[in-house]
């Protein structure tokens, strides 16, 4: 099965501006530059989505994959693969089963209502951890506030104010640093099985 796509498939599709014109750039050989409208360029021969993927980035070629339904297994599995990359952290049954169902129908071993009930608990799932979050933030808030007035009233005289500017927005820079690696390491890892996929080589194509 080849992963392409013509530029008709992707206006057919309602691919953003942006995207589609990168993609015009990428088969002109031209440095890419923002438009409001479709860039107007004749083509009908198949565009590779691994092109797309090194040119435009993952989420648009992942976006591709909507315009061919003969790729919906691999869509599906795809997705699944994933979620399952973080599926350590996930403490709810729910969730996980959902991946375990979505597999399967994926694969022709689940009906769609058996799909839709694991979604349906999977969305319940997701709400009731956001409910615990926001309880813990708001706790943590609290918490957080009566230690700085703590802080604050035992240095108020101090000059140590200006020193805990200056840690605390380094502190912040490096937290950053480390969710830019962390994310950049998991889209990498995401682009690459991607391309995999593409090349016929994916986990579930063993």
């Amino acid at each position: 099965m080849k992963f392409e796509v013509t530029l008709k498939q992707l206006r057919q599709h309602g691919a953003c501006v942006d995207g589609y014109n990168k993609v015009v750039c990428m088969l002109n050989g031209v440095k890419y530059k923002e438009r409001e409208t479709y860039m107007r360029f004749e083509q009908e021969e198949p565009i590779s989505l691994i092109d797309i993927a090194n040119n435009n980035g993952i989420d648009d070629a992942i976006w591709c994959l909507r315009c061919n339904q003969e790729w919906d297994r691999d869509s599906r599995l795809f997705a699944v693969w994933c979620a399952r990359q973080v599926q350590h952290l996930m403490t709810d049954e729910r969730s996980i089963n959902a991946l375990d169902v979505a597999e399967k129908f994926a694969n022709g071993k689940a009906t769609q209502e058996e799909l839709a009930a694991a979604s349906d608990a999977a969305r319940a799932a997701v709400m009731a951890a956001a409910w615990e979050a926001a309880s813990d933030a708001v706790r943590a808030a609290a918490s957080d506030a009566a230690r700085a007035a703590a802080r604050a009233a035992a240095r108020a005289a101090a000059s140590d104010a200006a020193r805990d500017a200056v840690m605390a927005a380094a502190w912040e820079a490096a937290s950053d640093a480390v969710r830019a690696a962390v994310m950049a390491a998991a889209w990498d890892a995401q682009k690459q099985m991607f391309i995999k996929m593409c090349n016929g080589e994916a986990d579930w194509h063993k």
